[in-house]
């Protein structure tokens, strides 16, 4: 599991005040004080007042954790997790996120749940990746909500049920989270756990291809293609599959190669088609070679 936990410890110490000093928390730290061992980690994570240190801010941070901090416990589950100033040690991760998240740390139970979906550190469990999930989104986790939407979605350790996916995708997609906003889209499109909404749909779809996410910029090509929720707009919709196109996606990569060949919101230019059209049918898709053959556009 990646938990990215050096960036989550230097986002941390963003926002944590250094207002005492090195030796002055250090001192508080050797008599057992377990803010300040908390505090004496990140000074060596982030070189405040001495050279960092990944080993010391290891062993201040297992400190903390042992007096029963749940943050101090987060850190060192992610320490753990991703081996900084240790060695990678998932079953101890698993060890103390599930301490931290039992304390009610709302990241320490999302990650619980991550590991308890994909037997990272202890044995696969979808009832407890559920459990925990489930606790991490009630506090207003997004990636949380986001993943106890896929697991009623997809009926993982629950019963499915597609309008409690549709709650939970757009409690995380009103937070700003990529893939939330993605599949709130896709519930209004087809109208699974809510009614069908192709207005609603290209706004999401929207929300998530301005945050570069490449299905949504497809998606959204498509729309404005066909008029699906917005008005026709074949200038937009070249503009969103050439973005979705130039990360690899194989139905935008041939899309966009048809609105070069036919100018559709573009001048038409049979290279740029024949690019196009070739970069999809060597990402695997059937059609594009049938259209590469048919079109002859090897002269290209």
């Amino acid at each position: 599991m990646k938990t990215n936990s050096l960036i989550l410890l230097l986002l941390f110490i963003t926002n944590f005040s250094f207002a005492q000093g090195f030796s002055e928390v250090k001192k508080s730290a050797e008599q057992g004080d377990a803010k300040a061992q908390l505090n004496l980690g990140f000074m060596f994570v982030n070189g405040e007042g001495i050279l960092k240190d990944k080993k010391q801010a290891f062993y201040w941070i297992k400190k903390s954790a042992e007096q029963g901090g749940a943050n101090a416990q987060f850190y060192l589950g992610i320490m753990y997790d991703d081996g900084v100033g240790t060695l990678t040690d998932k079953k101890q991760a698993f060890y103390w996120h599930k301490k931290s998240a039992e304390q009610g740390n709302l990241k320490s139970q999302y990650n619980l749940g991550f590991m308890y979906n994909n037997g990272v550190g202890t044995l696969t469990d979808k009832k407890q990746a559920f459990y925990w999930y489930k606790k991490s989104a009630e506090q207003g986790y997004a990636k949380a909500q986001y993943n106890l939407g896929n697991i009623y979605y997809y009926g993982e350790g629950t019963l499915t049920d597609k309008k409690q996916a549709f709650y939970w995708y757009k409690k995380s997609a009103e937070q700003g989270y990529v893939r939330a906003q993605y599949n709130l889209g896709t519930a209004y499109s087809s109208g699974e756990g809510t009614l069908t909404d192709k207005k609603q749909a290209f706004y999401w779809y929207k929300k998530s291809a301005e945050q570069g996410y490449v299905y949504a910029q497809y998606n959204l090509g498509f729309m404005y293609d066909h008029g699906e929720g917005t008005l026709t707009d074949k200038k937009q919709a070249f503009y969103w599959y050439k973005k979705s196109a130039e990360q690899g996606n194989a139905e935008a990569q041939y899309n966009l190669g048809n609105m070069y060949f036919n100018g559709d919101g573009t001048l038409k230019d049979k290279k740029q088609t024949a690019f196009w059209i070739r970069k999809s049918y060597e990402n695997g898709l059937e059609e594009a070679k049938e259209f590469w053959d048919d079109e002859e556009l090897y002269k290209y």
